[in-house]
């Protein structure tokens, strides 16, 4: 049947026709897969499809009634298990690895209704903010296919900017949810250090830093997700308490009168803002203004390098113990072009750390993180730009690097607003408020106090209205 709706609704109003009974979760999903094979021999977002699958939880009776029923989902290809589904990692290390329990959170994923159309393409092991895994290829950007959607989640945010389907797992552990939200046109939170639990396989990823969320259309799809997901586990070291009232009911509040400070110029060392990003942060503090905020011009409240030399060591130690977890699963060590040298040199890094260096780095970014925090907090948030220029040409992040040269030339510099607030564990949203004069997403990032995702979307959800994005869509779908 013709669905000429379909990539003007986001998820919640594709549930809604799906409860009316105006639409079938089957034709849902099949206009899905004829989207997802228009388009992916373009952008190639899509490392695997599971149309069958997705196309026998459509028709399942028992195909849950949550808030997402009858909603294609997208899994990102690295570490959340599927049963049934690869487990590559878009690594050829682990390419004959296949899932075989549901991560905590794909259990919540289904119990909100959601059919599987398929997993996303991720850069190799998830250490880039482009998407270009040699296993699989470059995926492409809709709004320009010479430039990258960003990354990690470099492919749900390809499937859902091309309106392949509106809303799709992605995952944030330097950056890896705003940056594609940025470059791409879409919303992008971040959850609070805590709010989402990664068991069973894993607890305490990168100190908290790292954690699984969505990247959507619209800020309530975003919120909704963040009610179906939302919720420590006992005995995890991270707790963030269940609010009162639902995320999705702070979307339309009012967010009264805050105090905003803004950040328009980028660390020492770190690359430049573009010209027109920087525009963008000046343009989005006088929009706070006539909304009746008060924006204050502050200087970056963190010392980026020593944080991030930081965090990256920590992040290397991790690496190192989960190739070789993985290993026991995979029956044999790494060896040849298994691993990326990015990852072969980050290894060997972390394998190079002693314990009482890593224990040494871990209270010593907590306490740099503390600092941090506590000085945030003078402000209700902080606007800065999620990444401090438009989405960059393929092959910039380059994975045949050195690990040290690689975070000290490419993915160091481009992080200096976005890993910082994976590592002190605060909520922040990409939101898709402007564009360049040639047409290219800006997002601009608001970060929050510990644990207050709700002024965050309060706020989303005022700026969603004055400045709304619903109808912009990349020249290629027409």
């Amino acid at each position: 049947m013709s669905f000429p709706e379909y990539e003007d609704l986001d998820g919640l109003g594709l549930a809604e026709l799906v409860r009316k009974k105006e639409i079938t979760p089957g034709e849902v999903i099949e206009e899905a897969i004829r989207r997802a094979e228009a388009l992916n021999p373009e952008l190639n977002f899509l490392n695997v499809e599971a149309f069958d699958e997705g196309r026998r939880m459509a028709a399942d009776p028992a195909l849950p009634d949550g808030p997402f029923k009858g909603v294609p989902w997208l899994v990102k290809e690295l570490a959340t298990a599927w049963e049934g589904q690869p487990n590559t990692n878009c690594c050829l290390y682990m390419k004959d690895l296949v899932a075989d329990f549901d991560s905590h959170a794909v259990t919540l994923t289904k119990a909100a209704g959601f059919t599987l159309l398929g997993k996303s393409s991720s850069p190799e092991l998830g250490w880039a903010l482009a998407c270009e895994p040699k296993m699989f290829g470059i995926t492409r950007n809709p709004w320009d296919v010479s430039r990258t959607p960003g990354g990690s989640s470099g492919g749900a945010a390809a499937a859902v900017a091309a309106r392949v389907l509106p809303i799709a797992e992605g995952s944030d552990g330097g950056g890896s949810i705003r940056v594609p939200a940025s470059h791409s046109g879409l919303v992008g939170l971040k959850p609070a250090r805590g709010r989402i639990s990664m068991a069973p396989a894993i607890v305490d990823f990168w100190c908290g830093g790292a954690l699984f969320f969505c990247l959507s259309r619209s800020v309530r799809d975003t919120a909704a997700y963040l009610d179906v997901v939302n919720g420590s586990l006992p005995g995890e070291p991270y707790y963030a308490p269940r609010p009162a009232t639902p995320f999705l009911d702070e979307v339309g509040a009012p967010p009264g009168k805050l105090k905003i400070a803004m950040v328009a110029e980028s660390p020492d060392g770190c690359t430049p803002l573009d010209g027109e990003v920087a525009d963008a942060v000046r343009a989005t503090a006088k929009l706070l203004e006539e909304l009746g905020h008060t924006v204050e011009a502050r200087p970056i409240p963190y010392d980026f390098w020593p944080l991030y030399d930081t965090y990256t060591r920590i992040t290397a130690v991790q690496t190192a113990g989960w190739i070789d977890y993985m290993g026991t699963h995979i029956g044999r060590a790494p060896e040849g072009d298994d691993l990326a040298p990015l990852y072969w040199t980050m290894a060997e890094k972390g394998r190079a750390m002693s314990a009482v260096a890593h224990s040494g780095d871990i209270e010593a970014m907590r306490i740099m993180c503390r600092d941090m925090v506590m000085k945030m907090a003078a402000y209700d948030a902080w606007l800065m730009p999620s990444i401090p220029v438009p989405a960059r040409e393929h092959g910039w992040y380059d994975m045949s690097l050195d690990s040290d040269t690689y975070n000290q030339t490419r993915m160091g510099p481009d992080c200096a607003f976005s890993a910082p607030i994976n590592a002190s564990g605060q909520p922040s949203i990409s939101l898709p408020l402007h564009a360049t004069r040639g047409g290219l997403p800006m997002g601009m990032q608001f970060v929050g106090r510990e644990l207050d995702e709700a002024l965050l979307l309060r706020l989303a959800g005022q700026l969603e209205e004055a400045l709304p994005w619903k109808d912009r869509k990349p020249a290629m779908l027409g």
